[in-house]
């Protein structure tokens, strides 16, 4: 199997992110509301449809480094809250890491996961432990970074940064938030699973599935 994609056909991986967030707009919503506002999937989708919107109204569907850079400035001005620069940040990360390549390899994914990563940390001060989208997307940058360092190769990386971000995401439910409009719960917010690390597992999940099928 192919180990590289080129990033000008695979725009549609950024409408494949669209699309989850969308389906998953009543139940991102629903989490958010047992310890937040309960609006975390109604403004998520909001952006996202905005992105999805601007892009196919384009003639031609931009490549992925365009579409990441358009989902990030849609997020960034479309959204209001935290999540807006967060998730903005994020995706800005990885479109300035894939603009003026023309494929896509295990080592530049890397890059691109590692510096979106390090633009949620420019934004924030949440750190893995506090209840944030941060236990999804700390212990996903480490595994896959592990995964290429033990000679994996990408679609198997892929894997092992999936299986770091569900077991991150999944870890929330037992912490108590220390960022945010939750942490004024306390010990109350213990038991439910965080609304920034649940769509942070979709969006990575979504992410290297569609990376994974245009591989081959």
């Amino acid at each position: 199997m192919a180990q590289t994609l080129t990033l000008k056909q695979s725009g549609q991986i950024v409408l494949d992110l669209v699309d989850t967030i969308n389906a998953n707009r009543a139940y991102l919503s629903e989490i958010d509301g047992a310890i937040g506002d309960g609006d975390h999937g109604i403004n998520m989708s909001k952006g996202f449809t905005l992105c999805g919107d601007a892009l196919r109204a384009k003639p031609v569907l931009p490549g992925l480094a365009e579409g990441l850079d358009t989902l990030a400035m849609t997020l960034l001005e479309g959204i209001g809250g935290s999540m807006g620069p967060l998730y903005g940040s994020f995706f800005m990360g990885l479109a300035e890491s894939l603009a003026g390549h023309e494929t896509l390899d295990a080592a530049l994914f890397g890059e691109a996961l590692a510096n979106g990563v390090a633009g949620v940390e420019t934004v924030g001060s949440a750190q893995v432990g506090d209840k944030t989208l941060m236990d999804t997307l700390v212990p996903a940058r480490e595994a896959y970074r592990a995964a290429l360092a033990e000679g994996a190769d990408f679609s198997t990386a892929l894997d092992r940064m999936i299986a770091a971000a569900e077991q991150g995401w999944q870890s929330t439910k037992g912490l108590q938030a220390r960022i945010g409009r939750a942490a004024r719960l306390g010990e109350r917010s213990i038991g439910v699973l965080d609304a920034g690390a649940t769509s942070c597992f979709l969006i990575l999940k979504t992410l290297a599935g569609s990376v994974q099928q245009r591989l081959g």
